[in-house]
């Protein structure tokens, strides 16, 4: 059994938290995090994870974490509130496990702590660290490639828990991963605080495709910090779904091109029903000769407010970035706001822009209402195709369930 352990961080981690967490609570910023216990009882382990309760498997099942089969995953890490419930890997050269027992068994592993993202980002990272529990550490071995995807879940059950997360991904050389995620909360109206800080690191050669797809509810406040750092010939991949309700969601992974020919692709799904706050975007720096990345977002309000934004800079010879946003407002009441934003700092570099925001048009209505489909079925079926975003590269597996979501959420958007 793999009891919970203490995270101990070097004590600079912790001075810069504390000066960060005094700074923004002078400021008063957004989600007052005192407002949130801090601690949940700790939850047993389980070795065989398909002997959870069936709710809490059909609640992982809806963000794509198979526990009843999981030789169809190349490893499982499963986190309940504070505590890791299971990890485990089923492939040789694939490592899953909670980040406390990564720090011990790996002593090099400190080196990665908070390089990707600064502990005095914000309020919330500092929190993370003063307040650490768990996370997950997952880890492909130099030259090995994931047959099925690694699935992790951190899956929220106390009422106005905060919930600290701490995860380091790496990939090392020539090595693929396939990553899904599910994030989801066991209650439909309880308040509860997600607070998750994500490091990849991706060496030479290496890939990672990480798909996240969020349940929450409309009372659980949500704040990722994701940082990525991707060396010469390395290609990273973000599918990000969210189609359900939340009170308030605000992330804006940075990803850093530090090597040669380093790609980066982020893709979004995003419906906001009524009540819903979501802030999201992607910024990519281009720091080494021929890196190249692209930024696509569909976003749907039936009500919700969503802002959208996008970051791309150029900094080096040869680069190439290209930023879309796409978005429908279903409904009265419903903001969409595009921030597209593109700096080059040098000749030679190819950045560019698109984004579009508006209704369904009404004559492509009529032209499916004329070949007998009623108004609500010629809606739903503009909207399933907006929804349709070809990502290049997404593992067929991958796909499979990012399309599940799409479509298990579009009776909700109609």
């Amino acid at each position: 059994m793999h009891r919970m352990r203490e995270i101990k961080s070097p004590k600079t981690y912790k001075d810069k938290a504390k000066a960060a967490s005094a700074k923004a609570a002078a400021l008063g910023e957004d989600v007052d995090v005192s407002a949130y216990v801090s601690s949940a009882e700790e939850q047993p382990y389980q070795d065989d994870p398909s002997k959870l309760p069936t709710k809490t498997k059909e609640d992982m099942l809806k963000v794509g974490i198979i526990l009843d089969n999981t030789n169809q995953r190349s490893g499982t890490y499963i986190q309940m509130d504070n505590t890791p419930v299971h990890s485990s890997s089923g492939q040789e050269g694939i490592e899953v496990m909670a980040i406390s027992q990564a720090l011990e068994k790996h002593d090099w592993l400190a080196d990665y702590w908070w390089r990707a993202v600064a502990v005095d980002t914000d309020k919330y990272t500092a929190n993370v660290e003063l307040s650490q529990h768990s996370g997950y550490f997952i880890r492909a071995l130099p030259g090995y490639r994931t047959i099925y995807p690694v699935q992790s879940c951190l899956y929220l059950t106390k009422a106005r828990l905060a919930q600290n997360v701490h995860n380091i991904i790496i990939a090392e050389e020539d090595s693929e991963l396939h990553i899904i995620t599910g994030c989801a909360a066991a209650s439909s109206e309880e308040a509860g605080l997600h607070l998750g800080v994500s490091e990849f690191y991706l060496k030479r050669g290496a890939k990672v495709t990480f798909t996240m797809i969020h349940s929450w509810n409309p009372e659980v406040a949500v704040r990722p910090r994701t940082g990525i750092i991707v060396e010469e010939d390395a290609v990273f991949l973000s599918n990000y779904v969210i189609m359900k309700p939340v009170h308030s969601l605000q992330t804006n992974p940075v990803a850093r091109c530090i090597g040669d020919n380093a790609v980066v692709r982020f893709s979004s799904i995003l419906v906001a029903p009524p009540e819903s706050n979501m802030d999201l975007g992607s910024r990519v720096f281009l720091n080494a000769k021929g890196a190249k990345t692209e930024i696509i977002t569909r976003a749907i309000t039936t009500g919700g407010n969503i802002i959208a934004r996008g970051y791309i800079e150029g900094d080096a010879p040869n680069v190439k970035g290209h930023l879309e946003c796409r978005g429908l407002i279903l409904k009265e009441g419903g903001v969409i706001h595009a921030i597209p934003e593109l700096k080059g700092n040098l000749a030679g570099v190819d950045l560019s822009h698109e984004a579009a925001v508006g209704k369904i048009a009404e004559e492509e209505i009529e032209y499916l209402m004329a070949r007998g489909l009623t108004r609500t079925e010629a809606t739903a079926t503009i909207v399933r195709g907006f929804l349709r975003v070809d990502i290049e590269g997404l593992p067929p597996m991958l796909n499979t369930e990012l399309q599940r979501a799409v479509e298990a959420s579009e009776k909700d958007i109609m």
